[in-house]
């Protein structure tokens, strides 16, 4: 059974920043892809970014290219959204999953329960 839990979200007012964070349990955190979605409320869920084990590659969605940044540290067993210059549209409740493989993109098999962010006007 593989767990996934994220934090760090919150309101910040646009143009801010934000940091969340991702862990995992169940098997050695070095061996997942990590990857952060998100679902604005009566949206569909949308990839974020996604990071895969091994530290690379990395890939963005495009309305998030150049603002967030996405990192690892196995060393901690935490993987970071780093979310810079925040938007109102960027406001979503953000998930992180899990995989063994980044090829899995976007079916990726373990969920997290999802942190909040809200981006003030």
């Amino acid at each position: 059974q593989v767990h996934v839990i994220e934090s760090g979200g919150g309101l910040v007012q646009a143009g801010g920043s934000l940091r969340l964070s991702c862990t995992t349990s169940g098997r050695a955190f070095s061996d997942y892809a990590l990857g952060w979605f998100r679902q604005a409320p009566g949206e569909e869920r949308e990839f974020v970014a996604a990071i895969n084990w091994g530290g690379g590659p990395t890939i963005y969605a495009d309305s998030v290219k150049g603002r967030f940044t996405i990192s690892r540290d196995d060393d901690k067993n935490t993987a970071y959204l780093q979310m810079d210059s925040l938007k109102p549209e960027d406001t979503a409740a953000y998930y992180c999953a899990a995989e063994s493989t980044i090829a899995k993109l976007p079916a990726f098999d373990y969920w997290g329960p999802g942190t909040r962010v809200t981006v003030s006007s």
